[in-house]
């Protein structure tokens, strides 16, 4: 996919410049037909450019998203304009990049702009699912009623992001008070030791030895430690935005037993939340498909959802489509979304599912988090002990020797 910069006009002439990712300029041209406005130019962003444009990109929590749409919704249902409504809501903002997006977005709508539209210009602060289903709105007339729906939505993300990242709070506090110490004994302690052992000439045992270079080597070659570490994380980085990296990433994060089964419940509650919140909006099925791969985090539930989008344009029942993908999608989830299309109550099934699974990730976290704590505490004995044996010895070959 390519960044473009475009200049557009409506129908009725109205001018409209910006950006969009697009596969060549005749898709872009389609792209901007849907919402109304024909390509007057484009051009591809420069590599410079597009760095330039990423390192200029700033974070929106998802609690500012969250509260801004409730209270939009809050105010639609009092009879508040939407202009007036972003007004009230950018000033309460107190992310100032919010704010600014936010009085962006107003000033597009008393332009004449679709206020669907005017949120596509920001995809990394209101995705697909967001402009999607405020189209949905604007069409139908019923804007407070998906406004209500996208906030039920964005709290139950909230949720279970919360639950995932609190299961993984403690493991790494512990991790980083052993790494801390550890780095503190091998600067601090251990010259000091060192240099005991040499006056009294004790020839090192290789264990302490051991010990000894590596507090050396921390308290004299540091940077060397920052510059490795620093290489692992952006080859990381470099590795998960590669899609090849990404996809080997997955696969293997999907053979790790636990892991596998709490990505596995993770992305399966992802699905449900995000198609029953569209398909209750009015979204069609397809367009909610492919708008839910984007909301999932495992490559292999995406190509699943596709793969499931393209069957159901054939004509396919979404359970059938699914249920191609038996390894990714229980048999439960398979079954009740069976019985929701049979009953016509898809969307609520789907509610219920999220509502299954998200005590289902609430559960393995809460299992991940007493396994990890034996290991951990294993872990860190074995290494205390280790470096305890390591200093000790050279004492007791002194005392045996006296």
């Amino acid at each position: 996919m390519t960044i473009y910069s475009y200049i557009a006009k409506s129908f009725e002439g109205k001018d409209r410049k910006g950006t969009a990712k697009a596969g060549s300029k005749k898709e872009l041209a389609v792209l901007l037909k849907q919402d109304g406005f024909f390509l007057v130019s484009a051009k591809a962003v420069k590599a410079s450019e597009k760095r330039k444009f990423s390192l200029g990109l700033k974070y929106v929590s998802l609690t500012d998203k969250l509260m801004a749409t409730r209270n939009l919704q809050v105010m639609i249902a009092a009879g508040v304009s939407l202009p007036r409504a972003l007004e009230i809501l950018s000033a309460q903002a107190k992310s100032k990049y919010f704010k600014k997006i936010l009085v962006d977005i107003k000033d597009e709508i008393i332009k004449g702009t679709a206020f669907s539209v005017a949120l596509k210009k920001y995809p990394r602060i209101f995705p697909e699912i967001y402009h999607s289903m405020i189209q949905v709105g604007e069409k139908t007339g019923k804007m407070e009623e998906i406004l209500n729906i996208l906030t039920l939505q964005l709290e139950r993300v909230y949720e279970l992001r919360s639950k995932i990242r609190g299961a993984m709070v403690y493991p790494a506090v512990i991790v980083a008070a052993m790494l801390i110490i550890g780095v503190i004994m091998l600067v601090k302690v251990v010259p000091q030791l060192s240099k005991t052992f040499q006056e009294l000439e004790i020839n090192l045992p290789p264990m302490t030895l051991f010990v000894v270079g590596l507090g050396d080597f921390l308290a004299h070659r540091w940077y060397l430690v920052i510059a490795i570490l620093s290489l692992l994380i952006f080859g990381m980085a470099a590795l998960l935005r590669n899609k090849v990296g990404k996809r080997y990433f997955d696969a293997w994060l999907l053979k790790i037993p636990v892991i596998s089964r709490l990505i596995k419940k993770i992305n399966c509650a992802y699905t449900s939340l995000t198609l029953s919140a569209l398909i209750q909006g009015g979204v069609p099925i397809v367009t909610a498909l492919g708008i839910s791969a984007g909301a999932v985090t495992n490559t292999y539930f995406k190509e699943a959802l596709k793969d499931a989008a393209k069957r159901v344009q054939e004509g396919e029942r979404l359970s059938k489509s699914m249920s191609k993908f038996p390894n990714l999608y229980s048999n439960l989830f398979l079954q009740m979304l069976r019985v929701g299309e049979e009953t016509g109550e898809t969307s609520s099934m789907l509610a219920k599912l999220a509502d299954f699974f998200e005590d289902q990730v609430n559960n393995v976290t809460k299992n991940l988090s007493s396994i990890i704590e034996p290991v951990l505490l294993l872990f860190i004995g074995v290494v205390v002990a280790f470096f305890a044996v390591a200093m000790v010895q050279p004492i007791y070959s002194i005392m045996s020797g006296m």
